[in-house]
């Protein structure tokens, strides 16, 4: 019997040495060298993808946090019946004639007052140019108060005014004392007479739910820009994919899957599928613009418009997963349900694609999330325009001009006043929630409804 030497010699040879099977020799060494590089890159990419990504939402939330927060004027308002209803009958339709005009000299009125029974110096400052300080889009906010109840007239109201945006992005640090001096819009009297304001209690910053509630301003009054038609928008569109793509991936899926048989046009439909998952998006909106628009007649910068456009760019990105979540079935489930006696169809319905489904509403969440951050689509069918109405009700709101929230944060980057920059920030920061939810919601559908085999 040979006696093996731990060292790796054979003691029944003398003068025979081997290798050590517990010392590593140099090639050891050199892949448990490698493997260890191979961590450290690993480890290094890890750690600058998850800097990159902080670097990114603290540039956002640093950017858009301010949004969410504005500038009011708080002032008592003598709402003046002589001015407001000349014809002294409380009639709405009659008080319409007054423009935002007549209401904006009544806050203007209110304010200079204000200003002079608390005893604050305003300097060399006009009356006007203390109005001015007021945002135009306030008016218009009385004017609908107003008019919406009429018995206000000859009261005295506890009004909430917007500040303009040079106002509000001096207490922001948009604005400093050195770029008002060269301001035509604004002036360093005005900036320090609004400090004197804010100490006496008459300026405040506040949340402002107007943010998300309000319509697109015009780029003179960025303090008065909201997301309301764009969430609104987005909504629509979500909902005319939804109702569109699930139904239509889902048999399209089960069709390819389950019953379609297998020769040279099925294998060139799933070709094609998985090459139209890869189209740019803005493919999908020219083919959207001349099919839906110029073809159809459909009207431009309407949901239904954008809905079905984002329809035919997700419906790729719900097959492939749908088809994925079906082969992940077992077989053993269609056998034994075929063994007692069901039939194709009421295999695939009653067993199969309820197991199925976790893994197909992710896919179609994770679609629709994909789907309401796209943009391109979007600017070519023409909902970049500026929409101030909100869209009515479905189904008669899907064919009203509406927005749409990266559009949205399209539009106000665009524009000169830097106000929007700071309303394009929290546009994202809201746009970014919404991905966040859905995506969680995928996340704990799949782990509620998971079979694992």
């Amino acid at each position: 019997m040979t006696a093996i030497d731990p060292t790796g010699a054979d003691a029944s040879k003398p003068g025979v040495t081997g290798h050590s099977l517990f010392a590593p020799d140099k090639r050891t060494n050199a892949r448990n060298a490698t493997e260890k590089r191979f961590r450290a890159y690993g480890v290094v990419a890890i750690t600058l993808a998850l800097l990159a990504l902080l670097w990114l939402l603290i540039s956002i939330f640093s950017a858009g946090l301010p949004a969410f927060r504005q500038t009011f004027i708080e002032i008592p308002v003598t709402l003046d019946a002589a001015a407001l209803d000349k014809a002294g009958h409380g009639d709405p339709k009659e008080m319409a004639s007054v423009t935002t005009i007549g209401y904006g000299k009544q806050i203007a009125k209110a304010l200079v007052d204000e200003v002079k029974a608390k005893g604050i110096d305003v300097g060399t400052l006009t009356d006007k140019e203390i109005g001015e300080m007021i945002s135009e889009d306030s008016s218009a906010n009385l004017r609908n108060m107003v008019l919406a109840n009429p018995k206000l007239l000859g009261t005295t109201v506890q009004f909430q005014a917007l500040a303009n945006g040079r106002v509000d992005g001096y207490f922001k640090g948009r604005v400093t004392m050195e770029t008002a001096a060269r301001d035509k819009n604004t002036s360093p009297e005005k900036l320090m007479l609004a400090d004197k304001l804010r100490a006496a209690g008459i300026v405040v910053m506040k949340f402002n739910p107007g943010f998300l509630t309000m319509t697109d301003a015009s780029d003179k009054r960025p303090e008065a820009a909201g997301l309301g038609v764009a969430i609104i928008g987005s909504l629509y569109m979500m909902f005319v994919v939804l109702c569109l793509a699930l139904p239509i991936g889902v048999a399209a899926s089960v069709y390819l899957e389950e019953f379609a048989p297998k020769n040279r046009w099925t294998d060139l439909i799933e070709v094609n599928i998985a090459n139209l998952a890869a189209v740019p998006s803005i493919v999908y909106g020219i083919l959207g613009l001349e099919t839906f628009i110029n073809i159809a007649g459909l009207p431009r910068s309407a949901p239904i418009v954008g809905g079905l456009v984002l329809t035919l760019m997700t419906l790729p990105r719900i097959i492939i997963p749908t088809r994925a979540a079906l082969k992940a079935v077992p077989p053993s489930i269609r056998d034994a349900a075929l063994g007692v006696g069901a039939s194709k169809l009421q295999t695939v319905t009653h067993h199969v694609l309820p197991l199925a489904m976790p893994g197909v509403l992710t896919g179609t969440i994770i679609g629709l999330a994909q789907a309401l951050g796209e943009t391109a689509p979007l600017l070519l069918i023409g909902m970049v325009a500026f929409v101030k109405d909100f869209p009515g009700a479905p189904p008669s709101g899907l064919f009203d001009p509406s927005s749409a929230l990266p559009v949205q944060i399209y539009n106000w980057t665009q524009r000169g006043d830097p106000g929007f920059v700071e309303r394009a920030s929290g546009a994202i920061i809201v746009l970014l929630a919404f991905l966040i939810i859905m995506n969680t919601a995928a996340i704990i559908l799949r782990r509620k409804y998971e079979r694992r085999w």
